[in-house]
């Protein structure tokens, strides 16, 4: 039998026994729904020890039992959330591989690793790798047996080392084997561009210091022209930081909860101060929209701002590292981030009021944005005579519907 037969076999009753006990503290209160149930908190290790000797005594090749073990428990907390990873006490040992990186993030999906952002003008970009692209091996490696620890740690390295890649480039529909040269990337600065129509405002992170950076680029933009926040590369940062910028955008309005198990929702309004009026703000978001730049479009969002572009990438969540008593370790999302309209960023991810399909990577959003800005009514620009007649209109169904209620009574 293959071992990775064994592994589905073992994982349930490993986490029952391993992971629950090492994670909940005897202080812990219990959940509601939790049965009474035997205080051993060995029990069931009977049957593991079982299948264990049967995989030794029957395997046709010597099994690295440790290896099954420590995969089996990997399996269930990837299918639990795959941001979720096993380190075992050999992990926690290993030196920091460096902060370089060859100008790309991935995510572990399943077998292959999805790329999240790509550096402007770093090594990734360069080569052609986009957003949305798939790695399927790091130097040689298959990305399925790896944790989201592990290859987040494959990334980075020292400075000028090398990583090799087997990517699908998806614009090509071809796979190919690259070679990319680690290196520290500098802070991008916030972009922008000045049109006769409109001003784009691009974020490439929310990192400390975007919202003073922000606040004084607004101030020398014409606000009577329509101002796009372009977030589609804006990969990560800080959620405080986040909630200034909405404060600048749109002042005091809702800016997400936290759900953490066990614990109330907590709620956060945004911050910082009101920065200057423009007569329209639009959101554009993309894949690489991650987590507090996801926050930051759901607020405005809510705040009725137009949303252009893509469903984000769900990254919503924060993670702990619990350490277990034999050593090793878990890193377990335990946070979630519920968008101001309720959205759960870290499933659905944000996805925008309008919808920009057949988007190329080389085709400019800014006409389709100011297009829909056109056709879209506002509120505030009816007319007296349209809000008259529409009060008229209410006016007159309502004492329509009047006699008709009596006359049933």
């Amino acid at each position: 039998m293959h071992q990775r037969t064994w592994l589905s076999i073992l994982t349930f009753p490993l986490v029952a026994a391993f992971t629950y006990p090492m994670l909940v503290r005897p202080s812990d209160p219990p959940r509601k729904e939790a049965r009474a149930g035997s205080q051993d908190p060995l029990a069931g290790l009977s049957d593991i020890q079982d299948v264990l000797a049967l995989v030794r005594e029957h395997y046709v090749d010597p099994p690295d039992l440790e290896k099954v073990i420590s995969g089996g428990i990997q399996g269930t907390l990837e299918r639990a959330h795959p941001l979720n990873s096993y380190l075992s006490p050999e992990d926690l040992r290993l030196a920091d591989p460096g902060s370089a990186t060859p100008g790309l993030l991935l995510r572990k999906s399943q077998i292959y690793a999805q790329v999240l952002a790509v550096t402007p003008n770093g090594p990734a970009a360069k080569a052609g790798v986009h957003v949305g692209d798939v790695v399927r091996k790091l130097d040689g490696q298959s990305i399925g047996p790896m944790s989201a620890w592990t290859l987040e740690r494959s990334v980075r390295g020292a400075e000028g080392s090398q990583i090799e890649l087997l990517w699908y480039d998806g614009q090509a529909g071809t796979t190919k084997k690259i070679t990319l040269k680690r290196e520290k990337s500098a802070r991008p600065a916030i972009g922008v561009r000045k049109e006769a129509t409109a001003s784009v405002v691009t974020l490439n992170d929310l990192n400390g210091g975007r919202f003073q950076e922000l606040k004084t680029i607004l101030a020398a933009l014409d606000t009577k022209l329509p101002l796009v926040l372009d977030l589609r590369p804006c990969a990560g940062g800080d959620l405080t930081e986040a909630a200034k910028v909405a404060g600048l955008l749109a002042g005091k309005i809702p800016f997400l909860s936290i759900q953490e198990a066990g614990k109330a929702d907590q709620s956060m309004e945004s911050l910082g101060e009101k920065g200057p009026a423009f007569v329209k703000i639009a959101i554009l978001t993309g894949f690489g929209s991650l987590g507090p730049a996801e926050v930051l479009a759901s607020a405005l969002k809510k705040h009725s701002l137009p949303s252009f572009g893509e469903r984000t990438a769900a990254m919503g969540v924060e993670r702990t590292r619990f350490l277990l008593r034999q050593g090793g370790a878990v890193e377990i999302v335990n946070r979630r981030w519920l968008g101001a309209g309720g959205e759960k960023l870290d499933r659905q991810g944000f996805v925008p009021e309008f919808p920009l399909r057949g988007l190329k990577l080389d085709e400019d959003p800014l006409p389709r944005i100011l297009q829909q800005l056109e056709q879209k009514p506002s509120p505030k620009g009816e007319s007296k005579a349209l809000l008259h007649a529409r009060s008229q209109s209410l006016e007159f169904h309502r004492h329509d519907k009047e006699p008709r209620g009596r006359e049933k009574a």
